[in-house]
């Protein structure tokens, strides 16, 4: 059952679009930060993104893997 109810103003976006003209830039982490490191949310290791990086964080070998996944789904 759906609701056509809108969100909250106050609510962060789900998904993240991809950089304007680089879609690869999406897929790679921020070169700037050195404090620490947040785990991939699939299997702990971490990843190059800052612990204070928002959304699902995944550590260079999940991502690849996930790309493979989506490559082959279709």
């Amino acid at each position: 059952m759906t609701t056509d109810r809108p969100a909250p103003a106050d609510a962060a976006p789900s998904c993240e679009l991809a950089p304007a003209g680089d879609p690869a830039r999406g897929l790679t982490a921020p070169a700037d930060g050195a404090g620490p490191r947040a785990d991939c949310v699939l299997c702990g290791e971490p990843t190059e993104y800052p612990a204070d990086h928002r959304g699902s964080t995944l550590c260079p070998v999940c991502t690849w893997q996930q790309a493979q996944r989506i490559a082959c789904s279709g």
